[in-house]
């Protein structure tokens, strides 16, 4: 084999390879002769068939597996002796191939760039830090005796108000044709919880025990059952049953029959979540911040096919969306060829931050280990508060939700070591500026804000 450099531009590297007749002659007729140990022809032993037999039937073939094999192990040559970094599958075209003469073809391949790193200690970046009001532990206290209270029969005949819990029967149709799941029985609806399609708890209130009331309400235009979306409906619904709230008094025995010591540490085990939630945002903003900077900070030239197979994933997830009634609100009303422009732009940043964070891991040795994706699993299960058994459970179950854990936790362990060299100011702020991740905010941008929605570099 022997190849030499035609094209040099950039990333682009294109090699013209020949493989001498004479070698591929000599593979094939090993591979003939492996063939000939191995069939079993009629009249002879295995093994006996004469060659000119053999090659006459299993030649063609034959002469496909030999040539892809060669071919591959011509590419892997120029790339080991070139010290070459694909940054995807390198294109083959055969250009010559013709029964006893030397066969031609070209390998052209984009290269990974070379990436000089920084100095880590010359970024700056704010850690912003909110203290807990004490009116959301206190609200949270209120939410949690509101979960644990009890109803009671209204005895006394009276119209259903605002709060009151309706136990109802009900039927929904669309133009006198009933619908699949719009039929209920002995169903307890909270008037004013907002959990049946909007209008529908407005229309009990006023009513009595044994009415029947017609209720005339329209699906939202983004439900998620497509065939009944921004249709108007019919309910005839019955209120068989009243039931009031029993109000539970907020005290030292209530938060032990949540399983605190007394009322003040139900409060200081509320603060400690409510400060946790507080770190994620502070964590996501920082992230955003130094992504921000690490992209800023570094030009270098991005390969194409890996920038056209980051968008190609996204515009298809768009599509998705779109085809699902699921797109972000602030995506509806918007001119899909701006979506699509805007999208470009994230498909090169993912790329071009994702290229940075692997050099960094390799320059600075940083790998994954099973602690880190045990820790990656812990923090999943503390973003489902009383169900973490649960969640830790299924991740122990299905090592496929495992792997999938595994390059956004090797991320953010890259992601880690970087802000643990760069200088981190703390900034105070208010809790509406912690959780404003608006574009236009801070050091964030639409792109910064787009990218976080998937597991990779944003």
């Amino acid at each position: 084999m022997k190849f030499e450099e035609i094209k040099s531009k950039g990333l682009n590297k294109k090699y013209k390879v020949t493989i001498a007749a004479a070698d591929f002659a000599a593979a094939v007729d090993k591979k003939l002769e492996k063939v000939s140990q191995d069939v079993k022809m009629p009249g002879f032993r295995a093994g006996h068939a004469p060659k000119n037999i053999i090659a006459q039937k299993y030649r063609p073939s034959v002469l496909g597996e030999v040539l892809d094999d060669m071919v591959r192990d011509a590419v892997n040559d120029v790339i080991a002796q070139n010290k070459l970094r694909p940054a995807a599958q390198p294109d083959i075209k055969l250009d010559k191939f013709e029964d006893g003469k030397d066969i031609e073809f070209t390998m052209e391949t984009e290269i990974l760039p070379e990436i000089e790193l920084g100095d880590f200690s010359k970024i700056s970046l704010k850690k912003y830090m909110a203290k807990v009001p004490a009116e959301d532990v206190e609200k949270a206290v209120q939410q949690m005796a509101s979960m644990r209270r009890n109803t009671n029969k209204v005895e006394k005949a009276r119209a259903a108000k605002k709060g009151d819990v309706v136990v109802i029967d009900f039927v929904g149709s669309i133009d006198g044709v009933e619908f699949n799941g719009g039929k209920g029985n002995d169903y307890p609806l909270e008037l004013g919880s907002n959990s049946f399609i909007p209008g529908y708890e407005d229309q009990l209130i006023g009513h009595k025990v044994g009415e029947t009331v017609d209720v005339k309400t329209s699906f939202p235009e983004n439900y998620h059952a497509k065939d009944l979306a921004g249709k108007e409906a019919l309910f005839v619904t019955t209120i068989k049953e009243l039931r009031e709230y029993t109000p539970i008094e907020v005290n030292d025995d209530f938060a032990k029959s949540v399983g605190a010591k007394d009322l003040a540490d139900l409060k200081s085990n509320i603060e400690k979540r409510i400060l946790e939630d507080y770190e994620m945002a502070s964590h996501l903003k920082l992230k955003r911040e130094l992504l921000d900077a690490l992209d800023k900070e570094y030009k270098f030239e991005i390969p194409q096919k890996l920038v056209d197979a980051e968008y190609e994933a996204i515009e298809k997830q768009y599509q998705n969306a779109k085809a699902n009634n699921r797109l972000d609100e602030s995506d509806k009303n918007r001119d899909e060829k701006d979506i699509l422009a805007e999208y470009k732009d994230i498909a090169l940043r993912r790329v071009k931050l994702g290229l940075l964070l692997s050099e960094i891991s390799n320059k600075e040795n940083i790998t994954l280990t099973a602690d880190d994706l045990n820790k990656a699993i812990m923090n999943e299960a503390k973003k489902y508060p009383g169900q973490e058994k649960m969640v830790f459970d299924y991740y122990v179950r299905n090592k496929e939700a495992v792997e999938a854990l595994r390059a956004p936790a090797f991320e953010e362990k890259i992601i880690d070591y970087i802000i643990s060299k760069a200088k981190v100011a703390d900034t105070e702020v208010t809790v509406a500026e912690l959780y404003d991740f608006d574009d236009n905010a801070g050091n964030g941008s639409a792109k910064a804000k787009k990218t976080t929605k998937k597991s990779k570099a944003a």
